[in-house]
């Protein structure tokens, strides 16, 4: 497959670029630093040099006193290289370091606040429909989500299938962050009925036999290996009670579909319900994090089960999203909506669904989900 170019721009400065596996940070970094001196943490002798002597880093630049940009892949392997890494951008010499990594986990354990200020913190996500262009492919999406790991490859639902166990393998179990592999790997199952949900943490508890502490130390493993995010509510000037649990979703919409079980008693229309909410947000996510975060992603739920699947506010105003798996727009699909513009009506209310009409309801402006998702650009605004 070509190379799909990404909207994420490289700061001037010296700067950590997190993402999960496969969203191509090493692709990117070698597109657009190709002269940089790399250092791979990936590679297992690089690793036990640099682990074994993070000076080395010093004696290297040494050698090559002309470079200007230091590439330093998966830096959280190597955590003790950030003081390293501190003293040369305290000594001024012009360096630029781009620092790869694929959890935050081993970094806030062991000193990434040296850097505060010094290095800023990117993002990378799957790929936006924008990004792909004519390559994108609605339907395929919200089965196999938009992982370029799993878009480029030849059998995507293998590719799926064995994602998660990389990461049970190599970020959980070889960190040894959960003591029992069992049942992490049940976990990830009973969570996955969440997304895009509510979170019950006492009721995942209870699925997978182990204790609501060890259920919340799990989520944060999930948000730390940047595989999950917990999504605030909405409280900015309340006007009536709402509720105080955070919804949850994994990162990519394949990579839900592929950590949820299906049985006979499940439907279908729930599923893709949930993998069509979570292919919205995911592309408002990464549309924000391309805009320099300039907004906050949350969900609005009244005490009364009221609820808006999606929340933005910040520099680009304040915007409602409720998003249906439907071809057609019942009147009760606009309810939420109207209830959240009855607080804060100078807000911008947009329901999202599988039709292909652009309509404007009760205050409501109607479009197709897949129009959407082509025209969100981190350059422009929000369609509408």
């Amino acid at each position: 497959m070509e190379i799909i170019r990404r909207f994420f721009k490289p700061p001037q400065q010296s700067f950590f670029l997190f993402g999960p596996r496969g969203t191509g940070k090493s692709l990117w970094v070698k597109v657009h630093f190709p002269h940089a001196l790399r250092i791979d943490l990936l590679k297992l002798d690089t690793f036990r040099t640099y682990n074994a002597r993070p000076e080395k880093l010093q004696e290297l630049l040494e050698g090559h006193p002309k470079a200007k940009q230091v590439l330093i892949d998966e830096v959280q392997m190597v955590p003790a290289l950030l003081s390293a890494v501190h003293s040369l951008i305290e000594q001024k010499r012009g360096l630029q370091f781009i620092l790869t990594g694929s959890s935050a986990r081993k970094l806030k354990r062991s000193g990434v606040d040296l850097l505060a200020g010094r290095a800023l913190m990117k993002t990378l996500h799957p790929f936006m429909a924008s990004e792909l262009g004519a390559h994108f492919d609605f339907k395929r999406s919200l089965q196999q989500g938009l992982l370029p790991l799993v878009w480029s490859s030849e059998k995507p639902l293998e590719t799926l299938k064995a994602y998660h166990g990389l990461y049970l393998r190599e970020e959980v179990q070889m960190e040894a962050l959960v003591r029992n592999i069992g049942n992490f790997g049940r976990f990830l199952e009973a969570v996955s009925f969440s997304q895009a949900q509510v979170l019950n943490i006492s009721n995942i508890a209870r699925e997978c036999e182990v204790e609501r502490k060890t259920v919340e130390g799990y989520l944060q493993i999930l948000e730390d290996i940047l595989l999950a995010v917990r999504v605030p509510v909405f409280t900015k000037k309340a006007k009536r009670e709402l509720a105080s649990h955070p919804k949850f979703y994994f990162f990519d919409a394949g990579i839900y579909r592929s950590l949820r079980p299906q049985g006979p008693l499940d439907r279908p229309e729930e599923i893709d319900g949930a993998a069509l909410e979570s292919l919205v947000f995911q592309h408002l996510r990464a549309w924000n994090a391309y805009r320099g975060e300039e907004n906050t992603l949350s969900y609005w739920r009244t005490r009364s089960g009221v609820e808006v699947d999606i929340v933005l506010y910040g520099n680009d105003g304040l915007w409602a999203f409720e998003v249906k798996n439907t071809q057609k727009i019942r009147p009760e699909d606009l309810r939420p909506l109207a209830s959240f513009l009855e607080d804060y009506p100078q807000a911008q209310a947009i329901l999202l669904y599988r039709g292909h009409e652009k309509l404007k309801r009760q205050g409501v402006l109607c479009i197709s989900c897949e129009e959407f998702l082509r025209e969100l650009h981190p350059l422009k605004g929000i369609p509408h």
